[in-house]
């Protein structure tokens, strides 16, 4: 029997049938029929369509390992070998570090860019998590693709509205659509899990006794936490991504009135809205650095400066109103407006990420095209972040709307070479970054 006391790892074989214990829990059973991991060969095909992702596969093989050896055995830490002869191979070293279990993993066979993962469920477990998910508190039960992109127009392919989105733009959601999924979830049986990798991935919960976590890239790591409660489950899971900040205190003095048209515009509805009694903490008012008109109607003009036409006195009004305890917000995204000086300034200095021709990769928003800030590039990072602290810090904004993290092509050549499929997940918490790190260096944290 293996040894199931706190914080040892316990390792039992029944044949050829494996089971990995933890804390008592039951972590993963691992047999030919239903092994722990499977390797293979595969190209994504992605289809982006103004943010909306359509997602297919040609897999050319998906190998389960089905042979395990046990390499080597202490009390904190476990190294497996999983192969299928003459194939594939994976070595998994197991190890236990402040209460979590740590899985590590290397394979001589570099080529392999698909897994699939399967760890130990319950029939009556509940799952949480998988990041800003709409449709389901309770994942359980359905499969979810992890790949960030607009939210689309419903979450039910089956509904009207969500056709005639299609049909018009390939615009129609579905229940997984997100704008920032995550690689992590957390499980009534007071466990968290958390796949380290960026790819694009699916997380299968709906098998009775198993998860399954599939993977378009060899994960980093993956790191499982066990809790004594869900609160303190939970507590682990916070302690090891880290806190969000609070919001300032200003937030809560009053609503934030979403406004557009102009600083008279802003004036009128402000005062209307106080003088009816409602407490008034902001105006966020995104399109004050102009706009443009579509087909679509009116969209805003993506060069991030004050548009002095639109909003004359508005360097004036933002101290005025700060005074009266009511902050201007503003709107902001990773994108510079093709032929506007922004965009010109970041294509001489190299900032844009590029096409296969070797050109700016110019994105389509609907009659209009922009480019794309470089955020992988040191320097490229750098001007975007100073552009934030420039025109819209020093300029008096309290806050904005940081958008359009999810659009990032798979296809663009990003500074170094990285692959923009692998960094397509990564770029909403890379442009957040930025962000901060903006708010950070004009020492506002606590105030923006």
């Amino acid at each position: 029997m293996p040894d199931r006391s706190s914080n040892v790892l316990g390792v039992e074989f029944k044949g050829d049938v494996l089971s990995l214990y933890f804390k008592g829990i039951r972590v993963f059973r691992h047999s030919p029929s239903e092994p722990f991991v499977s390797a293979g060969i595969g190209r994504g095909i992605f289809e982006m369509f103004r943010g909306n992702f359509q997602v297919s596969e040609q897999l050319e093989e998906l190998v389960a390992l089905r042979k395990v050896e046990l390499l080597d055995s202490q009390s904190d830490s476990v190294t497996l070998k999983f192969s299928r002869p003459l194939t594939y191979e994976l070595v998994v070293r197991i190890s236990v570090h402040q209460g979590r279990l740590i899985f590590s993993f290397s394979t001589p066979f570099k080529d392999l860019n698909r897994w699939r993962f399967s760890l130990a469920a319950e029939v009556e477990e509940r799952v949480y998590g998988c990041g800003e998910q709409f449709s389901y508190l309770n994942l359980r039960g359905k499969k979810f693709p992890l790949w960030t992109s607009e939210q689309g127009v419903g979450r039910n392919k089956k509904t009207l509205v969500t056709w005639q989105a299609d049909a018009a733009e390939g615009a129609g959601g579905d229940y997984f659509w997100t704008f920032f999924p995550q690689t992590s979830f957390v499980s009534s049986r007071r466990i968290w899990t958390y796949l380290e990798t960026s790819a694009y991935s699916i997380f299968d919960f709906s098998e009775p006794h198993r998860h399954i976590l599939y993977t378009w890239d060899l994960p980093s790591r993956m790191i499982m936490g066990f809790g004594s409660s869900m609160a303190d489950t939970t507590a682990d899971l916070y302690d090891f991504f880290g806190r969000q900040g609070e919001l300032p205190d200003w937030c809560y003095d009053g609503i934030i009135l979403g406004i557009q048209g102009g600083t008279e515009v802003c004036e009128t509805k402000r005062k209307a809205a106080q003088e009816a009694g409602v407490p008034v903490a902001g105006i966020w008012a995104q399109d004050w650095e102009g706009i443009r008109i579509t087909s679509f109607g009116q969209r805003l003009r993506w060069n991030w400066l004050w548009d002095t036409e639109r909003y004359p006195q508005l360097d004036v009004k933002i101290p005025q109103w700060k005074r009266g305890g009511i902050r201007f917000l503003g709107y902001i995204n990773p994108y510079v407006l093709r032929d506007h000086s922004l965009y010109q300034e970041a294509l001489e200095k190299a900032f844009l990420a590029l096409n296969t021709q070797g050109g700016p990769y110019l994105v389509d928003f609907g009659e209009f095209e922009a480019g794309i800030v470089d955020l992988t590039n040191p320097r490229a990072f750098s001007w975007y972040r100073g552009i934030i602290k420039q025109n819209l810090i020093d300029f008096g904004l309290s806050g904005w709307m940081a958008d359009f993290g999810e659009y990032l092509p798979t296809d663009a050549v990003l500074y170094g070479g990285e692959s923009a499929e692998l960094l397509h997940n990564q770029w909403p918490a890379l442009w957040a970054r930025c962000n901060y790190e903006a708010i950070e260096e004009a020492g506002k944290q606590g105030d923006l």
